[in-house]
């Protein structure tokens, strides 16, 4: 039997199913995380082959104990994962000082963490990226910018999501961006880039060991996250009913160029809304970043719903046998509409449900350490059409006055 040590199994909540998936493929999923076992959702803890709860993930002797611990009592540890954007670089150091072979290992993370590094893969695999510039001296940006012109976009090179990321339009903005990042954040490396007048595309995709892709889709997020965090906004974004075909080959492209194997992903690309010189034509598919993990939050449930299959089940299934048998059904796109708290919108909760609940999949309050890229209301739906799926968004987001 195979050993897989899964961290912090119990977040995201939907996370219990991969390894549900996993024990009933066979594998001793061997569980760590900080939350009392009592606390753990009864499927989770039935799923788990044993558990070892830390005082804080965040103190890596004390998870390094208890993988030690899990080697001891079960032997050679096959599997090390957590599907986690945080937890990334503490599983490749781990996966490093125990000689775990499946996976990532420290010496790769800066390829796959750092945003200037990326390029370089992206750019190997034939996909344009946007001008960057490290973020040095006052001057050294101004220059950058006389080259690509205003606005720029600013965030950390090695960040988690939209966090600290900032579009700077003036150079009054430049400077107080300058002395705000010496003041706070002067170790922090920060990268700056072109402007990029898009929508976010991505390709989502289980990748088996010889680097093939078991199972695809993407998504396409059409106002950005860093705007959504910044400006308290509703959060939307749908899961494709077909894969376009260029988002298909950018993604496979993008796997070849990174020597991903035996991994769940989720590339992000720019689709250009208007052609932009250096970059592309309108349509262009250009590169944004990788994620070596599933989209985060509920997308995996949101890739059940739109193509009728499980991809906890085909990536578990990848894990045991190195491909899957599940079959996918009827496609569909699979909206989600998280909504703020505080807004004024025309439709109750009530006329939500009365108009669309033959439509929902998904009903629920978002989690709070969720909620600042999510919104705090979500709802999750099938619809045929895009023009359905618009019309659901126009419903939901619509506000009185």
């Amino acid at each position: 039997m195979k050993n897989l040590v899964f961290i912090s199994p119990n977040f995201p909540v939907n996370y219990w199913q991969f390894c549900r998936e996993l024990k009933n493929n066979g594998i001793n999923v061997l569980g760590i995380g900080d939350c009392p076992y009592e606390n753990l959702l009864p499927e989770l803890r039935e799923s788990l082959g044993e558990y070892y709860k830390v005082g804080s993930l965040e103190n890596y002797d004390e998870v390094y104990r208890a993988v030690a611990y899990f080697t001891f009592k079960h032997g050679r540890i096959d599997w090390l994962e957590s599907n986690n954007e945080y937890w990334l670089e503490r599983d490749a150091q781990l996966r490093t000082d125990f000689n775990i072979c499946s996976g990532f290992k420290a010496t790769d993370m800066k390829k796959i963490k750092y945003k200037s590094k990326m390029k370089a893969y992206y750019e190997k695999a034939g996909i344009v990226v946007a001008k960057y510039h490290l973020v040095d001296t006052l001057e050294g940006c101004k220059e950058f910018i006389k080259e690509v012109g205003f606005p720029v976009i600013v965030k950390p090179d090695n960040g988690v999501g939209a966090a600290n990321t900032y579009k700077l339009k003036t150079q009054k903005e430049l400077a107080a961006f300058i002395d705000e990042k010496n003041e706070k954040w002067p170790e922090v490396p920060y990268i700056m880039e072109q402007f990029v007048e898009a929508e976010v595309n991505s390709y989502d995709a289980i990748i088996d060991s010889k680097g093939n892709p078991i199972f695809e889709t993407g998504n396409v997020t059409p106002n950005s996250i860093m705007d959504i965090v910044n400006d308290n906004d509703n959060s939307l974004y749908y899961i494709v009913k077909d894969l376009p075909e260029d988002t298909r080959a950018a993604g496979r492209a993008t796997v070849k160029a990174f020597g991903v194997k035996s991994r769940f992903v989720h590339f992000e690309f720019f689709r250009l809304t208007k052609t932009q010189k250096g970059l592309g034509k309108k349509g262009d598919v250009i590169a944004l970043e990788v994620n070596m993990r599933p989209c985060g939050g509920f997308s995996p449930d949101m890739m059940n719903y739109a193509n009728s299959t499980n991809v906890y089940k085909i990536w578990a299934d990848m894990i045991a046998f190195d491909k899957t048998e599940l079959p996918q059904g009827e496609h569909a796109f699979c909206g989600f509409a998280g909504l703020r708290d505080g807004k004024d919108f025309v439709m109750s909760h009530d006329d939500i449900m009365a108009k669309y609940g033959a439509n929902m999949k998904m009903v629920d309050r978002i989690p709070e350490a969720l909620s600042g890229a999510m919104g705090n209301q979500m709802y999750v739906a099938n619809f045929p059409t895009e023009d359905e799926l618009w019309a659901f968004y126009r419903d939901v987001t619509e506000q009185k006055g």
